[in-house]
C-alpha cells in the first residue's frame, strides 16, 4: 500500500463529539467480547475506550464508542441501544447505555503506582489507604488485583498527586493500620528494572550465618547480642564484624559445611529469583557475612552475581579474621554500582532489598529500596517496606501479578 492510500488515522474524539458509555454486566461466558463488537459493528461506530473485569465469574465490560454516524443519527442510536439490549437479553446479561460527549477526562499531572499488601486486606484498612490518596490530591484511575496468594496484592495506579507527598502521606497510614503500601512513579522504567540486588542474612535466608559458626563455637549468644546492635546502627559494622569473627579463632574448617546444610531460605526466595530471572532479570546478593555460604548460595540458585566477606582459613582452622576488603555498609553501595555496570544496567533501573542498617546506602542508592521485615530505622528511610515474611511478594511491588509468577513456575526447569 503506497502512502497516499494508508487512511488517515481517527482523531481522538474532542469535548463535543458525541459518545456513548455501554456497560455490559452478568455472568462470564466465552463470547461475550466478540459477540458484543459484532453487535457494534453493524452501526458503524469507532472504540474509544475498552475496560473488561471479571470477577468471581461475573464480568463487567464497558465500551467507550462514537454515536452512530449519518441523517438521523439518534434514530441510529435508538436502533443501537434496542439491539445491544436485545443481544444482552438473549444471553441474560444486563445492558446499560449512557450517552454523553468527547472521551474520558484526562489524568491529572503526577502518576503512580500504589501497591497494597494485606494479611489479610481488610476493608477498613483499603477504606483508609483510599482516603488518604483522595487526602492528596489523587485521583484513583484504576484498582486490580496483583495477586490472592501469599498475601492480597492490589494495586491502586492514581494521577494528581506527586510520588514522593503521596508515599509519605502512605507511610504514616499504612503503619498505623498495619498494612504494606509501596508508592513507585508511573512510567516505563518500573518494568525496565533488570537487575535485583538482596541482602542475604534475614533476607535471602532466615538466619545470621555468624551465629550459626558461632553455635559450633560455642559463642552465640555474645555473638548474637553484637549483632543485633550491629543491625540496629548502634555499633559500627567493621569494628563489630572483626570483634566477631575474633570470636570464631580454632574453629575446624570442617564446619563450614555444617554451616551450609543449617541455612533456611526465607519464604518464596526460590519463587522471587526463579520469576525474576524467567522474565529476563539479573540477580545478586551482597553480604556482611562469608563467601564460605554466599558462594554456595550462588551456585544452588542460579544467581549472577554474589559478593561477602571471607573468613581466614590456615592448617584447616578458622583464625579469627577475615581477609580482604571488608563488605560494610558503603561496602554494598559499591557492589551494586559495579554489579550494575558489569549488568549493563543503569543505577535507576536496580532494585536492592535489606533488613539492617548496614544496608542502608544501597536501598538509597537504588532505583527502588526495599525494606523487608527491616529494623525500624530502616524502614523509616527505605522507599518502601515490606514486613510479611514471604520473599516473592517484593515481585508485585514490580507490578508483577502472580498468574506471571505461576508461569515462571510452571516453565522453570
Amino acid at each position: 500500500m503506497s502512502a497516499s492510500q494508508i487512511p488517515p488515522a481517527t482523531a481522538v474524539p474532542g469535548d463535543d463529539v458525541p459518545t456513548l458509555l455501554v456497560k455490559i454486566f452478568g455472568k462470564d461466558r466465552p463470547g461475550i467480547t466478540a459477540g458484543l463488537f459484532d453487535t457494534l459493528a453493524a452501526f458503524d461506530v469507532d472504540v474509544v475506550d475498552i475496560e473488561q473485569v471479571v470477577t468471581r465469574g461475573r464480568i463487567v465490560l464497558c465500551v467507550l464508542v462514537t454515536a452512530p454516524p449519518g441523517r438521523g443519527s439518534g434514530a441510529a442510536e435508538g436502533d443501537l441501544r434496542a439491539t445491544v439490549h436485545s443481544w444482552a437479553e438473549s444471553l441474560r446479561l444486563q445492558a446499560e447505555i449512557i450517552s454523553g460527549r468527547g472521551d474520558n477526562r484526562p489524568r491529572g499531572v503526577g502518576r503512580s503506582h500504589v501497591t497494597v499488601l494485606g494479611h489479610p486486606l481488610t476493608a477498613e484498612s483499603t477504606a483508609a489507604i483510599a482516603a488518604r490518596i483522595t487526602g492528596t490530591g489523587g485521583n484513583i484511575d484504576r484498582i486490580f488485583r496483583l495477586a490472592k496468594y501469599p498475601v492480597t496484592a492490589v494495586e491502586f495506579e492514581v494521577s494528581g498527586a506527586g510520588t514522593e507527598p503521596l508515599r509519605t502521606a502512605l507511610a504514616t497510614e499504612a503503619a498505623a493500620l498495619g498494612v504494606d503500601v509501596a508508592v513507585v512513579a508511573s512510567g516505563l522504567q518500573r518494568r525496565a528494572q533488570r537487575l535485583v540486588v538482596m541482602d542475604v542474612d534475614s533476607t535471602l535466608i532466615q538466619d545470621e550465618v555468624i551465629e550459626l559458626f558461632a553455635a559450633h563455637a560455642g559463642c552465640e549468644a555474645e555473638v548474637a547480642k553484637v549483632t543485633a546492635q550491629a543491625m540496629r546502627g548502634e555499633l559500627d559494622f567493621e569494628q563489630s564484624l572483626h570483634a566477631r569473627v575474633a570470636l570464631l579463632k580454632g574453629i575446624d574448617e570442617s564446619v563450614v559445611d555444617k554451616v551450609r546444610a543449617e541455612v533456611r531460605l526465607t519464604p518464596g526466595a526460590r519463587t522471587l529469583i526463579r520469576t525474576l530471572k524467567r522474565l529476563g532479570f539479573q540477580v545478586g546478593v551482597v553480604s556482611g557475612g562469608f563467601t564460605q555460604v554466599t558462594d554456595d548460595l550462588k551456585e544452588r540458585l542460579g544467581l549472577d552475581f554474589a559478593s561477602a566477606n571471607t573468613l581466614e582459613v590456615v592448617d584447616g582452622k578458622l583464625t579469627g579474621r577475615v581477609v580482604g576488603e571488608v563488605v560494610d555498609r558503603e561496602g554494598k553501595a559499591r557492589l551494586l554500582r559495579r554489579f550494575a555496570a558489569e549488568a549493563g544496567v543503569p543505577l535507576s533501573q536496580t532494585v536492592a532489598i535489606g533488613d539492617g542498617a548496614n544496608d542502608l546506602d544501597m536501598l538509597n542508592a537504588a532505583g527502588l529500596g526495599v525494606a523487608f521485615n527491616a529494623k525500624p530505622v530502616v524502614r523509616e528511610a527505605a522507599h518502601t517496606a515490606v514486613n510479611v515474611p514471604f520473599l516473592d511478594t517484593v515481585l508485585y511491588l514490580l507490578g508483577i501479578t502472580r498468574d506471571e509468577v505461576e508461569a515462571a513456575e510452571t516453565h522453570a526447569d
